[in-house]
């Protein structure tokens, strides 16, 4: 329900959600959980003004858009903020070179009576967060080792989609290390207890913070006892590139840490990280049940045979905003992965 605007501004809708039973078992959602679902239904309705009027859809679904200061509500009250569906359609369109190819495809249609092709550019807005406001909270527990190794552990469920790197990066960041020093350990509740799902777009986010929070525990003791025994202020006590520089003084990271655990100096911390701003009250159907949205676009070309039905992808443009990405390779990889996964299911 949250989902069936997708990118459109509704005005004053009420969605309402009905369940059924079926005489079968359900299909078990491997990505969406729901949401794509929502989504069908409003872009069936763009798709079917668009035959009614004779337009391009696109054309149909850019009026429709939601915008920037205007129109940027949604029907469940949350104002869509950083709103870049028009640039990112704009883009996309021309680098697919959408009208180009669009009339291409109805110079091949009218020669092909079996065969036919089709081309669509469609949008999508997913709110990033639990919608169940107390699952969006994360622990995480860092020790530093004096030979200079960090030991860490976070809630997610590392499944093949680069948690533990992006974690382990996030770690390494804040102590200006190699990420090869950090070592991450299997989610494990005696370690980090009480862990929400890695679930909802939000694991590297939720986890990512808590560990950075107890990674920022022990560097700030780290610069506090610094900054004493070398009888400085702790702005001059500064970490970058496996080295600590207190004022006119170089030491290796692993020297630091050596330093500070002869000196009694807690080398361990757990960290926690809750995202604000959610909240959502289910009598009046109102709130910010995300934290923020992600926007993106996909161009696909296919080709129908309609007689049997069957179909081939021909090509996909896919546009994905991902924000200041921790790694752009898994984040990549997450975009064409994740449209794979949209396609055969």
């Amino acid at each position: 329900m949250f989902h069936s605007d997708n990118s459109y501004y509704l005005g004053d809708a009420t969605i309402n959600g009905h369940r059924c039973k079926t005489n079968t078992a359900s299909n078990t959602a491997y990505r969406g959980f729901g949401g794509p679902q929502g989504m069908v239904a409003i872009e069936e309705v763009m798709d079917a003004i668009a035959r009614y009027l004779a337009l391009d859809p696109l054309a149909v679904r850019k009026a429709n858009y939601y915008g920037k200061t205007e129109r940027n509500v949604t029907h469940y009250y949350q104002t869509v903020e950083h709103n870049m569906l028009e640039e990112m359609t704009s883009e996309l369109e021309e680098s697919s070179q959408y009208f180009e190819r669009r009339e291409a495809i109805r110079r091949y249609n009218a020669n092909s009576p079996i065969l036919k092709k089709g081309l669509a550019l469609t949008p999508v807005k997913f709110g990033i967060s639990f919608t169940a406001s107390f699952l969006n909270q994360a622990g995480a527990l860092v020790h530093v080792y004096t030979d200079g190794s960090i030991h860490l552990n976070h809630g997610g469920t590392e499944m093949g989609q680069g948690l533990n790197t992006k974690v382990a990066q996030v770690v390494a960041e804040v102590f200006q290390v190699e990420m090869d020093r950090v070592q991450i350990t299997a989610t494990n509740t005696d370690k980090v207890p009480n862990t929400s799902p890695t679930a909802a777009s939000s694991g590297a986010d939720l986890n990512g913070k808590a560990a950075q929070n107890a990674a920022e525990i022990i560097k700030q003791r780290l610069v506090e006892f610094a900054a004493r025994q070398y009888k400085v202020s702790e702005e001059d006590v500064e970490f970058h590139n496996g080295h600590v520089r207190v004022r006119d003084h170089i030491l290796t990271f692993e020297a630091l840490i050596q330093q500070a655990y002869f000196n009694q100096v807690s080398l361990s911390s757990t960290g926690f990280y809750k995202t604000p701003k959610i909240y959502y009250d289910r009598s009046q159907a109102r709130g910010r049940p995300f934290y923020y949205f992600a926007f993106g676009a996909a161009c696909c070309e296919v080709l129908v045979d309609t007689l049997t039905g069957e179909y081939k992808m021909l090509r996909t443009d896919i546009l994905h905003d991902v924000g200041a990405s921790l790694n752009p390779a898994i984040d990549i990889g997450q975009v064409e992965g994740g449209f794979i996964q949209g396609m055969a299911g």
